[in-house]
This record gives structure tokens, sequence and C-alpha cells, in this order.
């Protein structure tokens, strides 16, 4: 089987590199080539286009930044969902919104496209040693067509319903994660506020039911305020806004998530966009050491 991938960034590069080591020749594309170099050879050839990667390939995996993204690729003037053959898989796992995945499954079905959105949960670290998971929203014999496929990259696979589901429940998990990292960062300047150490503060916080299990993962960043990105800052503001209009459509009221995600979009205008979600920590103390006057 010949697997096309669309999006070689900080996830997508892992994500592919584990189908080749897997045995899966690929076709890549990338806007920015350089990218794709350590994929090619081989096991791995670089398209000029969507549209003509599209042309070789039975199954197509797209890992991008955001739905404007993804609907360029797909729909645009050099799009792949015009070139894909009868049958083919489309796999989406770009984080979206529920809605958009829908009419990118809507798209795919009118040209006899098979279209499955998988987005995972999992950083650089989870991505380059296979220990994604997939958030799978689609039909269940798509789902098995790729299941040796999403084994590649992750261990673990949940059938969360049809198309849009697997987007439903990453918008539900990146919520968490953004959130609860904010809201980390505020209990954090409290208590230094109040003279406690920041290191009584992880010691004791660390490993207890008051804080989510992913945060022991960010210590070492924070200590060291070394914020280089394994999932970026913008990218979480992206997801949360995205949460936010998911919110909207479904008539539920978000009130924290709809602060927080402003929160990051200052943190973004402090220059932390590129950083780590993290960061959000160093933009949170930094204003609050303002205003005490530090």
């Amino acid at each position: 089987m010949k697997i096309g991938f669309i999006g070689l960034g900080i996830m997508g590069s892992r994500m592919a590199e584990n189908l080749q080591k897997h045995g899966y020749p690929l076709v890549v594309f990338n806007r920015t080539r350089a990218k794709a170099e350590p994929l090619l050879g081989p096991c791995g050839t670089f398209s000029d286009s969507p549209a003509k990667l599209a042309e070789q390939v039975d199954g197509l995996f797209t890992m991008l930044a955001h739905p404007d993204a993804v609907e360029e690729a797909a729909l645009g003037a050099n799009g792949f969902l015009n070139h894909l053959r009868s049958n083919a898989l489309w796999v989406d796992c770009s984080s979206v919104n529920p809605s958009f995945s829908k009419k990118m499954a809507a798209e795919a079905v009118r040209r006899e496209v098979h279209f499955v959105d998988a987005p995972v949960t999992g950083s650089a670290g989870p991505a380059a040693e296979a220990k994604l998971i997939f958030w799978v929203g689609g039909d269940a014999a798509d789902l098995e067509r790729i299941r040796p496929l999403l084994l590649c990259m992750g261990n673990k696979i949940v059938h969360a319903g049809g198309h849009g589901m697997g987007t439903s429940m990453k918008m539900v998990v990146n919520l968490l994660l953004g959130t609860g990292m904010a809201a980390f960062a505020e209990a954090m300047a409290l208590g230094e506020g109040l003279g406690i150490s920041r290191k009584m503060l992880f010691d004791s916080l660390l490993g207890t039911p008051a804080v989510a299990p992913f945060l022991a993962s960010k210590r070492e960043k924070i200590e060291s305020e070394n914020y280089e990105a394994e999932f970026p800052l913008r990218w979480m503001q992206k997801d949360m806004h995205l949460a936010s209009v998911s919110a909207y459509e479904s008539g539920v009221a978000m009130p924290i998530t709809d602060v927080t995600k402003e929160m990051y979009r200052l943190a973004m205008r402090g220059g932390h966009d590129t950083e780590d979600f993290s960061a959000i920590y160093e933009f949170t103390m930094g204003g609050n050491r303002k205003e005490r006057g530090a």
C-alpha cells in the first residue's frame, strides 16, 4: 500500500518516519521541502503538489496546522481531493473543529473517497516513540483498513463514532490541557506571591489529585526556562479557539475556556507564540512580577 503524507511539522515528520520504519513507501509533500529531506530515499519521494501526490497513492494522511491549511491542501488550486482514485482513503490527523471534519467528509464522499478524522494526543516525544493516541471518527470498516497504519504511529486507538467525533474528542482533550496548564500557572503565581518557594510548590503539588498528571512533564521546562516547543503555544490557542467555536455551534457556554484562550492570545502577543504551550507559565509569572513591582 503506497501512502501519501502531507504536513511534516513537529508531529507529522515523526509520524511519517514511523510509517517508513514499518516498510511503507511514502510520497510526501510539505510547503517547505527541507523538512521532507530526512524522509527521502528508497522509501520516500517528494511530490511537487498535493494534486500530484494524490495520483500516486492508495491512502493519504494530512497533519496540518489548522482548518484553512487542510482545506487549501484538499480543495485548493493544486488540491488532492479531485485526484485521489475512487475508494481511496483520506485520514486527517489535523486538530480541527468537528463541523469542519464533517464538511470535509461530505466533500470526500461526493468524490467516492473514504474519509476518517483521526487527530492525536501526544507531543513530539510520543510521536517519535509511536505512542500517540488516535481519536477516530468514521466508518468502522474504514478504521479497520487503516488500523495497521495507525498502530505504526500510536499505541491506542479510540473509535469515538462517526465523522467529526474524533475531532470532537480532540477538542475536549485539548481544552483540558490548555485550561489545566493555565490554572496551574495561576496557582503557582499565588503560591509564590504568598511566599512559598517554587521548589516547595512543585514538590508538594505534582503527583497529587489536585494536579493533572501531564504537568509533571513540564517541570523541567519551567525550572530551566527553556520552552522549546513540543506543542507550540499558538496551536494550543488555536485549538482552544476552535473549542469555543464548537461550543457556540452546539449551544454550550464555556466562560472558563473563553477567558483562557484570550490569555494564550496575550501570551502570543508577548512573544511566546512559537514556544511550548507551557510558556503560559512564564507569561503569567511575568505579569504577576510586574504587578508586585519586581
